[in-house]
């Protein structure tokens, strides 16, 4: 098969320095060559006015006193035609049958005199250029007599325009390439931060450090420097994501080794010798508790990855929060019996809220079962919910241990335990809180906790009113 050359990699830069360098060589080419046009047209009125002059003064002098068309003989006429030719002027004066019957000066010996018009006219000949002004003669009757052509060279004229003409060619490379080297150094600064961007994503690739960063510092709050800000935020996100999802990866890894380890371990000690029935069916339940303990820690990471990629299923439903709460806290009420503690609820009526019905039981038996394994004999568990500006607000108050204030922090955080094997005692997985606010978050709610060592914990979560929040797509 074969590949498609690739085609050579082009610089921004240099492109932009091409693009610039061009449009304005076009720029300069458009507005020489309209200050051309107009000098020139400037220089060819200059002239059209210095011919009807010349024409107005030939007129004056003419013979009046004869009925010919002739120059008055009175006249100085050698020192007119010094003077005209001088200033490169010619004067015909031609018949009606088109004769001519007096000139001065004799460039345009061969001048068309049949079907003459007045106006203005260029005649092209070997000589030179000749710009020629035609004006109708009337006799003292007002009839015509005749026509008076002035004709001037256009030679110095055309001189001038060739010498402007040059000078703008000459002077356009020279703009051009002060006008690249500006563009070089106006694109190396304007590039600048991408140019560091380009910089730190090889030197990420190469090291793997993810704590790169660009710090573009600009006096000015550019579209680029916006750019080198947004980029170092997008790598702050996805440090972050790594190293959540890493330290995901080891908590997940130790929690699925640890009863791995153990029935490992049991399966040996047993196996290595004879046993009676009743140790092997002893190491059976052990082993049977590990294994209820990995499918748990499985569904939990499951729930888990769902909620967070919120694929959750189905549009949320109208959920009477008061009805579930009461349902919740009577599965958990034998629990309490057991554990000697006194469970009270607090339910407002028509709590009206938006929701997935499983997953909030599925939240607050969670939370509910945490406060009773967490609370000493004799201790209290209350569940309040009411109605308040903010929404719905369930409160969940136990007399328990307590979590000391360096552990708030961290509390939703997955396989985050405040007592490690204590949490393992009672069947926890770690992962039971960071469930509980992935569906929170997920009914677009709000949960807190806030806790004292040796008085208790208050879980404190707040959901929107029904008709308040927007209809979870599936």
């Amino acid at each position: 098969m074969l590949m498609k050359p690739r085609k050579p990699r082009q610089s921004l830069r240099l492109r932009l320095v091409v693009w610039y360098s061009l449009l304005a060589g076009i720029s300069m080419l458009v507005s020489d060559g309209y200050t051309y046009l107009e000098f020139r047209q400037t220089l060819l009125a200059q002239i059209d006015r210095s011919l009807e002059v010349s024409a107005i003064q030939a007129r004056k002098n003419l013979d009046d006193e004869v009925d010919a068309l002739v120059f008055d003989p009175r006249r100085d006429a050698p020192l007119l035609a010094s003077l005209l030719n001088d200033a490169g002027v010619e004067i015909y004066l031609i018949s009606l049958d088109g004769s001519v019957k007096e000139q001065f000066g004799d460039s345009l010996s061969s001048l068309n005199t049949s079907n003459l018009k007045p106006g203005y006219n260029t005649l092209a000949k070997p000589s030179g250029r000749w710009r020629i002004y035609t004006k109708e003669l009337l006799s003292k009757e007002g009839e015509p007599s005749g026509w008076l052509k002035v004709a001037q060279s256009l030679r110095p004229m055309d001189a001038t325009l060739a010498r402007v003409f040059q000078r703008n060619l000459l002077k356009l490379p020279i703009l051009l390439g002060m006008i690249a080297l500006g563009g070089l150094f106006l694109a190396n600064r304007a590039l600048q931060p991408i140019a560091q961007i380009t910089r730190t994503i090889q030197r990420i690739r190469v090291s793997g450090d993810l704590a790169q960063r660009i710090h573009y510092k600009s006096s000015a709050d550019d579209e680029l420097a916006r750019l080198a800000t947004l980029f170092d935020g997008m790598l702050d996100s996805i440090q972050a994501t790594f190293e959540h999802e890493r330290r995901f990866t080891a908590d997940a890894s130790h929690e699925l080794r640890t009863p791995l380890t153990a029935m490992k371990g049991r399966l040996q000690v047993t196996l290595s010798q004879l046993r009676t029935v009743e140790t092997y069916e002893e190491t059976l339940k052990a082993i049977g508790q590990e294994v209820d303990r990995l499918i748990r820690l499985s569904n939990d990471l499951l729930l888990l990855s769902r909620l967070e990629q919120n694929h959750i299923g189905g549009p949320m439903e109208p959920v009477d929060l008061g009805t579930l709460l009461a349902e919740s806290a009577a599965q958990i009420q034998p629990l309490a019996d057991l554990r000697q503690l006194q469970l009270t609820t607090d339910l407002a009526p028509a709590l009206q809220i938006q929701g997935f019905p499983d997953h909030l039981i599925r939240l607050f038996l969670n939370l509910l079962d945490n406060a009773v394994k967490h609370t000493p004999a004799a201790g209290e568990v209350s569940l309040q919910a009411r109605a308040t500006e903010a929404g719905v607000q369930v409160i969940l108050r136990d007399t328990g241990i307590g979590i000391p204030p360096e552990h708030l922090p961290h509390l939703f955080e997955r396989f985050y335990r405040v007592e490690k094997s204590r949490s393992r005692a009672l069947g926890g997985t770690g992962l039971g809180l960071a469930i509980a606010q992935e569906i929170v978050l997920r009914h677009h709610g709000q949960i807190s906790v806030a806790s004292e060592p040796g008085v208790g914990t208050t879980f404190t979560i707040t959901f929107p009113r029904h008709g308040d929040q927007p209809v979870a797509k599936p």
